[in-house]
């Protein structure tokens, strides 16, 4: 498996304060870093690079996206005004901020992603991980969004449907994948499948509620309850979304890859372990189709490094680090009802979707 890393990607600088109300930091002893922050991916790095996966593991070096590869997926307009953004220390959004340093930044995070995909694209490697930041998947084609951007994910979809693929996005970050969503709304050759916790619209620049009615022909929303955990996520991939991505006849995979499901991530309310994101990479192997993952969520460094490394571990079909903190909830309970909803869905969108020719 080949990782995929730029310099320039630290570079974006979030700050500090108390990040859900901006400005309002001066009464803070400790202002806190702003949840998005270089750390996060430099303990992700450490973890692949020194952790037990790495004999399993080449690195690459990403590069920078240019201004046609960016708009892509992204408005002219949206790209200029984000580029003069970063010229200065600003919010684009409520709690998605910028300054300098941020649109070399863009560029490395959505080139790296690019690389990535020209890698398995060309034969190299199957599986292909884009460990970059910023994430990208809330980032709509005119609008930033939950620290996002550029919208990585969906610019190595778009490339990739460009080259003749029936490309399947499968979104396992904890919030639901709006600007993916968003992106390939009209695109009957992409499909977007998004699992994630019900929280739904949370401002004008996230109007989508990622509720199962929202599916459509290009679209399969699977809304999971607070607190789910392994099994709720386990049951979600193998009874909605792999038979979405079978009837699609998806012949490429990207994946946006969060961790901030984990049971001690402070933006999420679920209960992944690291063992169930090693079932997840162990699931996504097994599809045996070209795949892109770039990374996304994750804000508890230390334990999201732990879960990136067991996602790994599954992707190239390892068990090597055991968990040494994981809270395992029976979330069973909160299975049958989200799932039931999230079929009913799929089975309107198999009656909607085109198939493969």
């Amino acid at each position: 498996m080949e990782v995929f890393w730029h310099d320039a990607c630290l570079e974006h600088d979030t700050g500090a304060g108390l990040w859900e109300l901006p400005g309002r930091w001066d009464w803070l002893d400790a202002p806190e870093p702003h949840p998005e922050n270089a750390a996060r991916l430099r303990t992700m790095r450490h973890a692949l690079a020194r952790g037990p996966v790495a004999p399993h593991l080449t690195w690459s070096t990403g590069r920078f996206a240019d201004d046609e590869e960016l708009a892509r997926v992204h408005t002219p307009s949206y790209l200029a005004g984000l580029r003069a953004a970063c010229a200065r220390r600003t919010a684009v959004e409520t709690n998605t901020v910028v300054g300098p340093g941020s649109w070399d930044a863009i560029r490395a995070a959505a080139g790296t992603a690019l690389a990535a995909y020209e890698a398995v694209a060309s034969g190299r490697t199957r599986l292909a991980y884009a460990l970059v930041r910023p994430p990208g998947h809330h980032a709509q084609p005119a609008a930033a969004d939950g620290y996002c951007l550029v919208n990585n994910a969906a610019l190595v979809a778009e490339t990739a449907r460009r080259a003749g693929r029936r490309v399947a996005v499968l979104d396992w970050d904890v919030h639901h994948g709006n600007g993916t969503q968003e992106v390939f709304r009209d695109t009957p050759d992409v499909l977007t499948v998004s699992v994630h916790m019900r929280h739904g619209a949370w401002g004008a620049n996230h109007p989508q509620t990622g509720a199962p009615d929202e599916s459509d022909a290009a679209n399969v929303n699977v809304e999971l309850s607070l607190g789910a955990g392994d099994e709720a996520y386990r049951r979600a991939l193998a009874e909605v979304a792999f038979p979405a991505l079978a009837e699609f006849g998806a012949d490429f995979l990207v994946c946006a890859s969060g961790f901030d499901g984990s049971a001690f991530d402070p933006n999420g309310r679920h209960n992944l372990t690291a063992a169930g994101y090693r079932d997840v990479g162990r699931s996504v192997a097994a599809l045996g189709l070209p795949t892109v993952l770039t990374q996304e969520g994750g804000y508890l460094r230390g334990y999201s490094a732990l879960c990136l490394h067991a996602l790994v571990e599954g992707l190239v079909g390892v068990r090597l680090l055991e968990d040494p903190l994981a809270y395992v909830p029976d979330d069973a309970q909160l299975v049958d009802a989200d799932l039931a909803r999230a079929r009913s869905a799929l089975t309107a969108w198999a009656f909607a979707a085109p198939r493969a020719p």
